[in-house]
């Protein structure tokens, strides 16, 4: 189903599984890739990457899992759509070892966008609190590109959470069987001092995945001055889209991993 409303250059579509119906938005052609946006939603600042992805020869799938499409990011909605997402069933924001439920909703998506695409597999991006799901996706083989941006969950209120990944053991087992299988890679950003991505959980990574995970970790100085306090957001709210940046740089290496493993 779709339609040619909502953010503009984008056709409003949906996807059903196992009853549960979203809205998706997409745009573009060429090899598939999942935007899960961040909290508070898809802000004009998750739209701006995701045309980046498009004119990068992307089909972008973006579900819209909270918040409202298009609108301004502000100190009171993010702390409403956190708020609602902790006591939400499918987000299970404490949980260290088990992936949050709507990541089964997230990957059947995952699926159905490359059995309509074809091609090498598709690729997916997550973003602070759904930035480990890519983690999760990557149990189907058709998931070729995992990217985590700030992953925040589990919500690092302990030492053990700080390291955790947010997928249960048998799937941190696949995850590793993939990487030195099938040369699955894992890409990885955050700022140095973000509170809420802290960097045992990058460590965890290097640890587990070895050479197959690769990290990009940005001094919270070259974040957007008017952004988040301390840096947060890489590709959104703090980036500085000019050349030479730190931040643009790394967008661009997300753009050339797409490019990479799935063109």
């Amino acid at each position: 189903m779709s339609s040619d409303t909502g953010i503009q250059g984008f056709r409003e579509t949906s996807f059903t599984y196992q009853g549960k119906t979203r809205r998706v938005y997409r745009a573009g052609t060429g090899p598939g890739v999942v935007v899960m946006h961040e909290i508070p939603g898809i802000t004009p600042q998750v739209i701006k990457f995701a045309r980046e992805l498009v004119a990068a020869g992307f089909t972008v799938a973006m579900p819209d899992m909270f918040g409202e499409p298009g609108k301004a990011l502000s100190t009171p909605y993010i702390a409403g759509q956190l708020a609602r997402a902790c006591i939400s069933r499918e987000f299970s924001v404490l949980a260290a070892n088990k992936a949050s439920p709507i990541t089964e909703w997230l990957r059947a998506l995952s699926r159905d966008l490359h059995n309509e695409i074809g091609g090498k597999g598709v690729g997916a991006i997550g973003m602070c609190l759904t930035g480990n799901f890519a983690l999760a996706l990557a149990m189907d083989e058709c998931m070729r590109a995992p990217v985590l941006s700030q992953p925040s969950l589990p919500l690092p209120l302990t030492k053990a959470k700080r390291r955790a990944l947010h997928i249960a053991p048998q799937q941190l087992e696949c995850l590793k069987r993939r990487a030195q299988d099938e040369n699955l890679k894992v890409l990885g950003l955050r700022f140095h001092g973000d509170p809420l991505s802290p960097p045992e959980r990058f460590q965890t990574l290097r640890a587990e995945l070895g050479e197959q995970f690769e990290a990009i970790e940005i001094e919270s100085k070259f974040g957007n001055p008017e952004g988040n306090k301390p840096a947060h957001s890489v590709l959104t709210t703090d980036l500085i889209d000019q050349s030479g940046e730190p931040t643009r740089e790394a967008l661009d290496r997300v753009l050339a991993f797409f490019k990479e493993t799935l063109v």
